[in-house]
């Protein structure tokens, strides 16, 4: 048997595209929606394999905290990285790859959410991650 649990969170953000042809390769911001999907081998005694609160801590938390009002930015787009620390103050987060939808979706279940469920007796096996009300990506670890 395998139980699985997904909690819901928004938070706002800006970024670019590096290549784009269109549009995204300005910098611009989303009000995204992001997904977490949790599994667990055992539950508590009171039949949860986590708490939702806790799930809600740990995510919507290391959220706030990095990516919520930042510029979340390829760290190997220098224009952009400058462009962004001429503003005072500012908020960047420096992804280690161009900041899609798919690769943010795959930094927060491979990178984030090890990280911040390390300890819960929960893992992450799928991250969903909306850029607007029709589009979204989605990463799911291989069974």
């Amino acid at each position: 048997m395998s139980l699985r649990i997904m909690r819901r969170f928004s938070f706002c953000a800006g970024h670019r595209l590096v290549g784009h042809e269109g549009k995204c390769q300005n910098l611009h911001g989303h009000n995204y929606v992001v997904e977490i999907y949790v599994t667990g081998r055992e539950q508590d005694e009171v039949g949860r394999i986590l708490d939702f609160k806790m799930l809600k801590t740990r995510c919507k938390g290391w959220l706030d905290e990095n990516w919520d009002h930042a510029f979340i930015l390829w760290n190997q787009d220098e224009n952009g990285l400058n462009a962004i620390r001429q503003s005072e103050p500012h908020r960047i987060y420096e992804l280690p790859s161009n900041p899609t939808a798919e690769n943010m979706a795959i930094h927060l279940l491979h990178e984030v959410c090890p990280k911040i469920l390390v300890d819960t007796g929960a893992s992450a096996y799928k991250v969903r991650l909306w850029e607007s009300e029709e589009t979204c990506a989605e990463v799911e670890l291989d069974s």
